[in-house]
């Protein structure tokens, strides 16, 4: 008797997972969600430091920035040897020369060559030696804000990487997006400042290899920014309960979809009596939204969207209670969960 009880709640446990496959086939959801590849915040934070470490970028390679004292040797001719502060846009002026010589963002040794062409094609010196040494360096600052773990003000000395500040920041928040955001002012020769540059970067192609075009050099002033995109929590009588976080605060998240995440139903779920815990965020109100799974999957009820922040519970055999504890629990249920997000 009890291998047939065992049976009957396999193929309870089999049915409602292939009712969900088929469910999401018809709403246009992919099936491939439920098999998607989540990790926690931790991972992702722990991939962030290797990586930072594996990529950091070596002390010769510190690019010029403004407020910096250099100190430019022209060999055989101390007229134009000097010492010479770059200018807040970056500039730098030689006696002689007809034109201001752009340093900031450049290696010493870059500056070296620049200076060697300029000199020759000007008719000034035959064959230039120019030596260019960093007296004096003035930090740049780079900003990191929104979904990190420690924002924070990097002072940087030398040239540093968006994994590198990342990094220094702890990584991301449980509740960061897919995506991270660097604003560069832009500056100009007549030190006007012209419109911003914004580089968008997807979190999961910088976390693949580290990889140059991703993993870009930042610069002093650049803002470093990881937007929110907030947190749907399932729990209850599903596979893996949790919280998944949304890849941006556009993604559209439905119960179909969120149970995907989670794995499916267990065999001892009662999917007719689900429900949605949401808090109003201006009144603080909480409200109990009944959800039937069964109905959904049936495509005979409105696949329910989430927002941040919604809770998903999906009652099991003791429902009435569990659902009576829910609601003095309230949205502290949460407390606890593994927090995942989508992995590489």
């Amino acid at each position: 008797m009890a291998w047939v009880l065992l049976l009957g709640k396999w193929m309870h446990s089999k049915s409602l997972r292939v009712l969900l496959a088929l469910c999401l086939l018809g709403t246009g959801v992919p099936v491939a969600v439920s098999q998607q590849k989540l990790e926690t915040p931790q991972q992702t934070n722990q991939r962030i430091h290797e990586l930072a470490g594996a990529f950091q970028t070596r002390g010769g390679d510190y690019q010029i920035g403004s407020g910096d004292l250099l100190r430019i040797e022209v060999f055989d001719v101390p007229d134009l040897s000097r010492e010479v502060r770059v200018s807040e846009s970056g500039y730098i002026s030689l006696p002689l020369l007809p034109v201001r010589v752009r340093a900031g963002g450049l290696t010493a040794f870059q500056l070296e060559e620049k200076l060697a062409e300029l000199l020759q094609v000007n008719g000034l010196v035959r064959n230039p030696q120019v030596t260019v040494f960093v007296k004096e360096q003035r930090s740049q600052p780079i900003t990191v804000i929104g979904a990190v773990r420690n924002p924070l003000v990097y002072q940087a000395i030398r040239q540093t990487t968006l994994l590198e500040v990342l990094s220094q920041a702890g990584g991301i928040a449980d509740d960061a997006g897919s995506v991270v955001i660097v604003t560069r002012p832009a500056a100009s020769e007549d030190g006007a400042d012209p419109q911003a540059q914004t580089i968008v970067i997807k979190l999961r192609d910088l976390l693949e290899s580290g990889d140059p075009r991703y993993n870009i050099p930042l610069q002093g002033g650049d803002v470093v920014s990881v937007p929110r995109a907030g947190i749907v929590y399932v729990v209850g009588a599903v596979e893996q309960p949790g919280g998944f976080v949304l890849q941006s605060d556009s993604e559209e998240m439905t119960v179909l979809k969120a149970v995907a995440l989670a794995r499916g139903l267990l065999s001892t779920a009662r999917p007719d009596d689900a429900v949605v815990l949401r808090k109003d965020p201006e009144s603080g109100q909480k409200r109990e939204i009944e959800v039937n799974l069964k109905k959904v999957m049936a495509r005979q009820a409105e696949d329910i969207r989430l927002y941040p922040n919604d809770i998903l519970f999906v009652p099991d055999s003791t429902g009435k209670k569990a659902l009576r504890r829910l609601g003095e629990v309230g949205l502290a249920i949460t407390s606890g969960l593994v927090i995942l997000r989508a992995g590489r």
